[in-house]
């Protein structure tokens, strides 16, 4: 390898201290396909040239945004085809804005609910003798019905929408209900 090459270019280690990741990060996204796959010296040992560091502070400052790896890697691809996404860019951002304001309204309608419940405990607890139980769970289910057809917005959003009504046969609440009715039976059978 020449002088040149080895000036103009670091391994996985230094390029991954410089961006502020680790060299596993590098490897991840190279097989998403974020960052093209560096050149290899004869040994096999990555040579990341310099602007690979501008790609991934791109790509840390895009994730962080909110945008997916599979967004990035689509936008990433025409941006090296030559091409110009910069409308997809856009439109992909407002999508994300939107989902934000909305999840922001979900948080402070679940908040508005905490603060009615905590409140209504608070008053529970007080008439419970020391030591007694307040079923305050318990409470909750009797008093609120339809909380339990929600989703709190503090689930992930991968996860809500794995837990929301009218998933797919399969999914995990179907997993969970199947496991559940099984587990029951098991109980009720006469040793």
């Amino acid at each position: 390898m020449g002088a040149a090459a080895t000036v103009c270019s670091m391994g996985a280690s230094e390029c991954a201290t410089q961006a502020g990741v680790s060299t596993d990060t590098l490897r991840y996204y190279e097989r998403q396909r974020l960052l093209p796959a560096p050149p290899r010296t004869p040994n096999g040992y990555r040579r990341y040239p310099a602007e690979a560091l501008k790609r991934i502070r791109v790509i840390r400052c895009a994730l962080a945004m909110g945008f997916s790896v599979g967004e990035l890697a689509r936008i990433l691809h025409a941006r090296d085809r030559g091409l110009a996404p910069c409308g997809q860019v856009r439109e992909l951002a407002g999508e994300k804005l939107q989902a934000l304001d909305s999840r922001i309204r979900e948080l402070q309608h679940l908040r508005k609910e905490l603060r009615t419940t905590i409140a209504a405990w608070d008053a529970r607890l007080a008439r419970t003798p020391a030591g007694g139980r307040a079923a305050l769970l318990e409470n909750l289910a009797n008093t609120r019905p339809s909380i339990t057809r929600q989703l709190s917005p503090l689930l992930a959003p991968g996860l809500s929408r794995r837990l929301a009504p009218g998933t797919a046969k399969g999914t995990i609440p179907n997993r969970l209900r199947m496991m559940r009715e099984v587990y029951e039976q098991k109980q009720n059978v006469p040793e």
